[in-house]
């Protein structure tokens, strides 16, 4: 019973993890999305959607480094995406 407690502990701990990487996978995706979106290409400068597309690229590189980061890293990435 013990054991299978302890496991039930990491497998909670375990998908909290993956939610918080699919969350931040989505969100770079609708970003990118929203970024190449013609209806809105006009209503953002130059300037500001290169520095959103430097975010995501520099997001995505991270990502693909960093699979197994923790819950906490996602979340902090995304915060920092969303500022």
């Amino acid at each position: 019973v013990q054991e299978a407690e302890r496991y039930k502990a990491e497998d909670e701990a375990n998908r909290a993890r993956v939610e918080a990487k699919n969350a931040l996978e989505n969100y770079v995706f609708s970003v990118k999305n929203s970024m190449n979106d013609e209806k809105l290409a006009d209503k953002v400068s130059a300037e500001d959607k290169e520095k959103v597309m430097d975010a995501i690229n520099s997001t995505t590189k991270w990502l693909d480094s960093n699979q197994q980061a923790e819950k906490e890293e996602f979340e902090e990435k995304q915060k920092a995406l969303e500022a």
